[in-house]
């Protein structure tokens, strides 16, 4: 057991549980934070950053609800200064592709004089079986925001390993590594590969981004959670991410999933089952 302790920001998120198994299967000594931990952390309490991150060497520090709100700025950069004064040695930020709130969050990272990782991301493939859009596909439509490009949506698990990668090599301190699936896809073809895998008949409806919002406040959507989604959608999703990276491969040995590798997966635990559907022959 290797004694330094690594903590982990966010466990019980898609990419922090994976990393922080991870690095208990290779023998690093951890400390999994989030707001139901035994030492909790909860990033709208500041008052409980500071025992969560004492005797901690490196941390994975995951925001919530995303580096694209005004406040993650702010947050980050009292983070990094509470970092200092704990004497934290190494912290990895994930980041989103095409968010300005987020480069100005990794700015913060950058200037902050700890040695840092910022691992930028795309969409992740497991928003369709672990995150907001699975309950659609269980419905048989997934109704989303109209989206204007197309995206390299990556696998979680390839996340999880370059970021247990940047924590845990030395010859890769201090350096952005962007990472995306290996193909662009928009969300019709991913909602294909899934009715294909599944053999059921889903479908992907894309509506303007007013009527998807005014649906969900009525809802309960909270305003906050309106505003990202159309951060996201509108702003994000505009082209301006319609490019893959080989940072995966570069840093793992090993080509990064692609979507079709990560249906077939996942379509065997039965996760995207539709009740009362006939199968597609």
């Amino acid at each position: 057991m290797k004694t330094e302790i690594i903590a982990v920001i966010g466990a019980q998120g898609k990419t922090g549980v994976r990393v922080l198994n991870k690095l208990d299967n290779v023998g690093y000594s951890t400390r999994g934070l989030s707001r139901s931990s035994e030492i909790p952390f909860d990033w709208t309490r500041r008052e409980t950053w500071e025992q969560a991150l004492e005797g901690i060497h490196s941390v994975y520090v995951t925001y919530f609800p995303d580096l694209a709100i005004p406040q993650a700025e702010a947050d980050i950069r009292a983070f990094v200064e509470l970092a200092k004064e704990k004497d934290i040695k190494h912290v990895v930020l994930l980041s989103g592709r095409g968010e300005e709130g987020a480069q100005r969050a990794e700015t913060a990272v950058k200037e902050s004089g700890l040695t840092w990782n910022i691992v930028r991301a795309s969409w992740f493939m497991q928003n369709f079986s672990e995150s907001f859009m699975l309950d659609g596909i269980q419905s048989g439509e997934l109704v989303l925001p109209e989206a204007k490009a197309r995206e390299p949506f990556i696998d979680v698990d390839d996340i999880a390993d370059v970021v247990v990668a940047a924590l845990t090599r030395i010859d890769l301190n201090n350096q952005l590594l962007e990472v995306t699936g290996p193909e662009m896809l928009t969300f019709t073809d991913c909602i294909a590969a899934i009715s294909e895998a599944t053999k059921q008949n889903i479908v992907y409806s894309g509506i303007p981004v007013g009527a998807y919002l005014a649906g969900a406040k009525a809802q309960g959507l909270p305003e906050d959670m309106a505003w990202l989604i159309n951060e996201l959608f509108v702003n994000v999703l505009d082209g301006r991410n319609e490019w893959t990276t080989d940072t995966v491969e570069n840093v793992l040995g090993r080509p990064a999933v692609r979507f079709h590798e990560y249906v077939a997966r996942t379509a065997k635990s039965s996760v995207w089952a539709i009740s009362n559907q006939v199968q597609v022959s």
